[in-house]
């Protein structure tokens, strides 16, 4: 019997355009085995999709959309703007 579970997959585009450039990325596999290590930042150098909306062709759900980035006034540094968190279920 086939089990579902969960991928989760962020990505930080170039701008608010879901079809913009992807830029930064982070996954997280819930079909890995606990020992297996999950992706680590700066494991892989090419981003897994361009596109927010290229991984939606894929089968990935938008699941949350972009707040707006709160930025020290002082420093001027914050969260990355344009960050989209998409999960999809997979059988195992």
């Amino acid at each position: 019997m086939d089990r579902l579970r969960q991928q989760i997959l962020i990505l930080h585009l170039r701008s608010g355009d879901l079809a913009s450039a992807t830029v930064g990325w982070a996954r997280y596999d819930g079909t890995m085995a606990e020992e297996e290590v999950q992706m680590q930042a700066g494991d892989e150098l090419e981003p897994p999709y361009s596109s927010v909306l290229a991984a939606m062709r894929d089968g990935w759900q938008v699941i949350q959309i972009s707040p707006a980035p709160e930025r020290s006034a002082a420093t001027g540094t914050g969260q990355l703007a344009n960050e989209y968190v998409l999960q999809r279920m997979v059988s195992v």
